[in-house]
């Protein structure tokens, strides 16, 4: 379904409630719910049976794998990738018995960040710039810019260009990325491009 008032693709067998507001070119795949007030960016690609909960927000270019449950709180900057079978949380301690809506927390996944198949994010961390979440990593604190996370619990193992290549460092704390050629330098453990 796309037309003049709708410039977006929506498969017929996905669910779109009402009051979404949905970008300009973002494509939305089969069997997949989008839940009142959440907010697509333009040029998204969200898979096969991807639940995006209320009040979600997703920036520009976001790419969500099939599988996928965005629950409430979660927000993703532009150019976010998350892998097959993602999964968020949004509430530390729950409970089938005891409500607890008003304890959401906020889980913001910054520009760039790339979230591997079947990774598991804990509620109420930040995932930094252009971090790489490695598949099937369980991330229970916020990882900085450009770190690359693996394992269960989720260990700091080095350093990811934008591109998404690993960074060597040399004695100087200068690495290139293979594919671009662009310079990055770690500094007291806080990784910049130059």
């Amino acid at each position: 379904m796309k037309s003049e008032q709708q410039p977006y693709f929506v498969h017929e067998s996905a669910y779109i409630d009402a009051d979404c507001h949905i970008g300009k070119g973002t494509k939305i795949w089969h069997f997949s719910h989008l839940m009142t007030g959440c907010r697509v960016g333009n040029d998204c690609n969200i898979g096969q049976n991807v639940v995006i909960s209320p009040d979600v927000v997703l920036g520009n270019n976001v790419k969500v794998q099939n599988n996928v449950s965005i629950y409430t709180g979660v927000i993703c900057e532009d150019d976010v990738f998350l892998g097959p079978s993602v999964v968020f949380t949004n509430v530390i301690n729950p409970r089938s018995a005891i409500s607890r809506k008003s304890e959401y927390q906020t889980t913001h996944i910054s520009k760039g960040a790339t979230i591997g198949a079947n990774a598991t994010i804990v509620c109420g961390i930040r995932i930094g710039r252009y971090a790489f979440i490695g598949a099937g990593a369980v991330v229970t604190r916020d990882v900085p810019d450009y770190a690359l996370v693996l394992g269960n619990p989720a260990q700091h193992t080095g350093w990811m260009s934008e591109s998404g290549h690993r960074l060597r460092f040399n004695e100087e704390f200068l690495a290139i990325c293979p594919e671009t050629g662009e310079k990055y330098r770690l500094l007291n453990g806080v990784v910049s491009k130059i």
